[in-house]
């Protein structure tokens, strides 16, 4: 009877990991698609037929094409929060730079998909598909920028960082790292592009000083 048990239970537990297996490549294969083609070109039998399985078969997963945005969205959302966790980590173990570090890294790395995924959610922000996902997308966001603000009080109090509203801190990282996105894809600076990540890495650099205390003297 026990053996009979053990093999049922090997059974479910060799069709949930088929199952979500199978759910992972649909999610890799509709971002390979949407990076391809663009998001109003890609339709859930295009994802279907780049992953080899019937349009019938995404359903099983995925009630809507959003769903399948959704869930791209969540998952950029949570490694950036592993990133950023790590970085966090190692500026309360005494590298400051290390959480911006880890932010810049995060975005960067990959501008294309950064792109895209504020595209998908632009698209679908108020899709009422999704909107449990969008919330939670939101909850996500918050927790992180919390995590954040609460050692970039640290660091303030420490002296490393400019003492102004925790928050400008964050916020001037993020209108760096868009502003490095958005000049990937300028038409009128492609011929600068050869030298792509050598000029993200620059960036990086800035980023990662940027807010140290002292860079407000003179500023008026």
């Amino acid at each position: 009877m026990g053996s009979m048990n053990s093999s049922s239970t090997d059974k479910i537990r060799e069709k949930k990991r088929q199952f979500l297996a199978r759910e992972q490549r649909i999610i890799d294969k509709a971002l390979q698609c949407l990076l391809r083609a663009g998001i109003d070109q890609v339709t859930v039998a295009a994802i279907a037929d780049e992953a080899g399985i019937g349009k019938g078969t995404v359903y099983k997963h995925f009630q809507s094409k959003s769903e399948i945005l959704a869930r791209i969205l969540l998952d950029y959302e949570n490694r950036i929060r592993v990133n950023m966790d790590q970085g966090i980590a190692a500026a309360e173990a005494g590298n400051p730079g290390a959480m911006v570090k880890a932010y810049f890294h995060s975005r960067l790395s990959n501008p294309e998909l950064d792109r895209l995924v504020q595209q998908l959610e632009e698209r679908i922000q108020d899709d009422p598909l999704v909107a449990e996902q969008i919330a939670e997308l939101h909850a996500m966001r918050r927790a992180t920028t919390e995590r954040i603000g609460v050692m970039v009080q640290q660091l303030i109090e420490r002296g490393v960082l400019e003492e102004v509203p925790p928050h400008y801190h964050y916020l001037a990282c993020w209108a760096l790292a868009q502003g490095a996105v958005d000049v990937c894809f300028n038409k009128g600076f492609a011929d600068q592009f050869s030298d792509k990540e050598d000029l993200l890495r620059f960036i990086t650099g800035i980023g990662v000083t940027m807010g140290n205390k002292g860079q407000l003297r003179g500023a008026d």
